[in-house]
């Protein structure tokens, strides 16, 4: 039987950092994966696939729309889907090839198969022919992430009903694209086909869409989305989804509770992520879940079982792929004896729409509820000479400081490059500082960036300089 000291059970990107990590600091590792190529969902059907299609779909609307005021004039241009499909899985082939090498370059085995618990200490790999191994490990790592959710009352049939899975690999651009769910996912697919022609309509519960996010930002999203030409309908409940051919309808009730319908070729299902653990025989080895189905860790990210760990999308918290990175690490280095730490509240959340939509830290209903006195100082990306050049005017800058002490509580973007912006955001929270901190660095001109210094500048208390 093949022993080792780490072995990590899933192969996104939380599992294969912390398979890295784990063999950096000496130990003798092993990463289990199902599928026939690593990466997990993030690489193979969710951060990768979907921001290649994004890029795409941004070109061909620039060149559609955009190109001419920069004097650059083509014939009409068209969208060729297979095409864009087809780069997606390029893109796709070289991060998974990517990653190969990584496990090859750190001397990590690699298991293709099911991974499933025999004990605590052991681990069963079911291959796709049927046959099995078994492996012994000191420290397993649980990292098998997450699948689409869906409603009880809907069958998703992959081909009109779509979970983001399929709709990564549509052989047409739809006529009609209806999104059930007004979160990150649903707004950057249905974007991608917004862009390419469809018409796209949002179908959202709650009153406002990424409702998670700054209310700033979901407001100023929804004006530049319905902008674009996405529909939306808000407080609207979802209660039965039909296909009849070609259609599909979907029935639901409005905020005042009439029954309302919408009808497309397709139809995104998008209302959120369940954590995976299916296969695992956690019960084998004692491993306990939570009444949503997560497993239980404690701070340290470790079971109720001593030398089993959990990390990513499977355990509580934002089912997002950087997160996953730095619970990865974080084990991976207390394994070795070591003090790290996540600070939570300063994982970024991102939404590939364009403009891009970022924040981190605490937003304005948070602090709200919480009783925090705060002061917020707010810039448009339309007063940007960057902006004006590039043409990408829409969106703003929030942060939010103590109201005594200054210290910077959150930011909140939306803008070109928000997604990028956002580090900055998180460096300054990390240290601590202060709105004046952000206000008296220099930030060079002409940038995007000198929107949060002007941001800092307005937090403060001072003018402005360029509104």
């Amino acid at each position: 039987m093949s022993q080792f000291d780490v072995t990590v059970i899933g192969s996104g990107p939380g599992g294969y950092v912390a398979a890295i990590r784990a063999a950096q600091l000496g130990f003798k590792t092993a990463i289990i994966e199902k599928y026939s190529t690593l990466g997990g969902t993030c690489l193979n059907v969710g951060c990768i696939p979907s921001k290649a299609l994004l890029d795409s779909s941004e070109h061909f609307e620039n060149a559609k729309h955009n190109f001419a005021g920069h004097g650059i004039i083509i014939n009409e241009p068209q969208a060729d889907i297979a095409r864009m499909i087809e780069r997606k899985n390029e893109v796709v082939k070289q991060n998974t090839d990517g990653i190969n090498y990584l496990m090859s370059k750190n001397k990590i085995t690699v298991f293709e198969g099911l991974g499933s618990f025999e004990s605590a200490t052991q681990i069963k790999v079911t291959k796709n022919d049927g046959s099995s191994e078994t492996i012994e490990s000191k420290y397993t790592i649980i990292a098998t992430g997450s699948k689409p959710s869906s409603l009880p009352f809907i069958s998703i049939d992959k081909e009109r009903v779509i979970t983001s899975t399929e709709a990564l690999n549509l052989k047409e651009i739809p006529k009609h694209l209806v999104v059930i769910g007004g979160g990150v996912i649903g707004l950057e697919l249905g974007s991608v086909y917004l862009r390419l022609g469809a018409q796209v309509t949002v179908v959202e519960f709650m009153d406002k869409i990424i409702p998670g996010m700054d209310g700033a930002l979901s407001k100023e999203l929804t004006k530049v989305l319905k902008k674009q030409g996405m529909k939306f309908m808000l407080s609207t409940a979802v209660s039965a989804v039909e296909r009849n051919g070609d259609t599909v309808k979907i029935t639901a009730k409005d905020k005042k509770g009439e029954e309302v319908t919408v009808e497309g070729d397709y139809c995104l299902v998008s209302v959120g992520r369940r954590p995976y653990t299916d296969g695992l025989a956690l019960e084998k080895a004692g491993v306990e879940l939570d009444e949503r189905g997560r497993v239980k860790t404690n701070d340290h990210l470790q079971t109720n079982v001593a030398n089993i760990y959990a990390i990513g999308d499977v355990i509580k918290g934002a089912m997002l792929a950087h997160k996953a990175e730095e619970e990865g690490v974080l084990v991976a280095e207390q394994l070795a004896g070591q003090k790290p730490h996540i600070n939570y509240n300063l994982i970024p959340g991102v939404v590939y729409t364009w403009p891009e939509v970022a924040g981190v830290g605490k937003t304005e209903e948070q602090l709200k509820e919480e009783g925090v006195a705060y002061k917020v100082g707010s810039f448009p990306m339309r007063a940007l000479g960057r902006s004006r050049a590039s043409g990408d005017i829409d969106g703003l800058v929030k942060i939010i400081a103590d109201e005594k002490t200054d210290e910077v509580l959150g930011m909140h973007i939306i803008g070109a490059r928000a997604a990028d912006l956002i580090a900055e955001g998180v460096i300054a929270m990390e240290f601590r500082a202060s709105a004046e901190d952000i206000a008296r660095s220099s930030h060079a001109h002409p940038t995007y960036a000198e929107a949060i210094k002007e941001a800092a500048l307005d937090a403060t208390g001072k003018r402005p300089i360029h509104m």
